[in-house]
């Protein structure tokens, strides 16, 4: 079985957020699995020297765009046993950053005929190419037309992954002849056409053989308006083909047994998680004190994340027995937001307006609690990273979040965190109350932690279902 995964992003060579996590882990556990598994990626600028140093040089042709033809060219690197390829071109990709340029319609419209282009000159022929988010969601759409009188091409099916349907690539009608060399045939409702636009994601929804998602909760909501991003309609439609699959996350990569950046490596020990605590709050210049609880925000700091409930509730927050930490980068709003606060509680709050992978681990073992109250979740990776390190997740129950996080009952004493259901920021305040009222039991606090670490979300079940997946498209004649 041979699988082409193509994505815009891949830990650890680039990535922006869970999309690159979820590239750089999923396939080192399919290989685990005997599947033939490699990834494609464009070159860009910000990857590191240390990579582009071990790079060996394929191959390079002409790509048509349009009228013109564009340099691509191929290397290659394998990486923790993982092929991987990438596509050269200075013009597209020689930029600081990956996304947010003017011209993102062309450089990824190159990048998805660069793929197929490509593919005759690889030592490898997939039977499955798997596409993820917009960025890839013309695959599909060229293999149906541009390629499928060709006979190399016409065995490959395709598997379309949405990671988040918020962020579907747009772009002006224009596009279409001028880059994609179609026909307006394709420019109808139930192909390309978006409310006078094109519309990569629909794109990849509406030619590949099935599309999944990143979680069965996720997979349900987006085909109701309030999720659906526009395209609920469609998902209706094609509700035959849409499939959802949990994240997983990699568990050699955070294991808190193993990992480098904590201060004290530990199993499962209250006592040595709160050793991690203590040095944090020393490097981040918080007063230092084991029993106060820490609860903890890693993420991109935008609204999609809850954040506007948080701002309701933080001056009321940080009046309680608590410090806060806040890792990310985001909205200029949410960063001014949190500007103010630790302005105002400077020996309760620590802001990082940064990421950066250390000292996100240190914070996920240093803290007691993370907060995760999301409007919309797709998946979500900090809950289950959070669970790996022994820190109780808060969430909303939405998408991801729901089929992970199962709230605590102390009546029945199960539950491996703590949730809200409406979108409502005294909700969100009385679920934080409520964990913090269980902290104070350190005999029962221990149990939650221990039950946490204990949780298997690693990659090990998702990506058999993958893999059955795939057969399941392979064996259709």
């Amino acid at each position: 079985m041979k699988v082409l995964y193509a994505a815009a992003e891949s830990a650890p060579f680039v990535q922006s957020g869970g999309l690159g996590e979820v590239i750089g882990s999923l396939p080192k556990y399919l290989k685990k699995q005997q599947v033939d598994v490699r990834v494609i990626l464009p070159k860009y600028e910000d990857i590191n020297d240390v990579f582009k140093d071990k790079m060996k040089y394929i191959t390079d042709f002409l790509v048509p765009i349009g009228w013109r033809k564009q340099y691509c060219g191929i290397s290659k690197l394998i990486h923790e046993n993982i092929t991987f390829y990438f596509v050269d071109n200075e013009y597209y990709f020689k930029r600081k950053g990956l996304y947010g340029y003017p011209d993102d319609g062309e450089r990824f419209a190159f990048f998805n005929k660069a793929v197929l282009e490509a593919l005759p000159y690889l030592d490898f022929t997939p039977d499955i190419i798997h596409c993820h988010d917009w960025h890839t969601g013309m695959l599909s759409v060229l293999l149906d037309s541009n390629y499928k009188n060709n006979p190399f091409y016409q065995n490959i099916k395709t598997v379309y992954s949405i990671h988040n349907l918020k962020y579907q690539g747009v772009f002006p009608r224009s596009v279409l002849t001028e880059l994609f060399n179609l026909s307006e045939n394709y420019f109808v409702t139930d192909k390309l056409e978006f409310y006078g636009d094109i519309n990569f994601m629909k794109g990849g929804i509406v030619f590949s053989n099935l599309v999944t998602t990143v979680s069965k909760s996720y997979a349900e909501e987006i085909k109701y308006p309030y999720f659906g991003e526009n395209l609920d309609g469609l998902l209706r439609q094609k509700e035959y083909k849409l499939r959802g699959i949990l994240n997983g996350i990699d568990f050699e990569k955070f294991d808190p047994q193993k990992d480098k950046n904590l201060f004290v490596n530990y199993k499962n020990s209250l006592s040595k998680k709160n050793k991690n605590k203590i040095k944090l709050q020393e490097q981040l210049g918080l007063p230092v004190n084991e029993n106060t609880p820490i609860i903890s925000i890693v993420s991109r700091l935008a609204n999609q994340k809850g954040l506007d409930l948080v701002e309701r509730i933080l001056d009321e927050m940080l009046n309680l027995d608590i410090q806060m930490v806040v890792l990310g980068t985001g909205e200029k709003k949410y960063e001014d937001m949190f500007k103010y606060f630790a302005y105002k509680y400077p020996t309760k709050l620590s802001l990082n307006l940064y990421f950066e992978g250390s000292i996100a681990q240190k914070i996920y073992a240093g803290s007691d609690l993370f907060l995760m109250p999301s409007l919309f979740e797709p998946c979500g990776l900090g809950q289950l990273i959070a669970l790996r390190y022994g820190t109780i997740p808060i969430v909303r129950e939405t998408g991801g979040l729901k089929d992970t996080i199962v709230p605590f009952n102390e009546y029945t004493d199960k539950g491996n965190g703590f949730s809200f259901a409406n979108y409502n920021a005294h909700e969100l305040l009385f679920t934080i109350k409520r964990a913090l009222s269980f902290y104070q039991d350190k005999k029962l606090w221990s149990k939650l932690v221990e039950r946490a670490t204990k949780e298997d979300n690693s990659w090990e079940k998702s990506s058999l279902e993958y893999k059955n997946l795939y057969q399941e498209l392979i064996d259709i004649k």
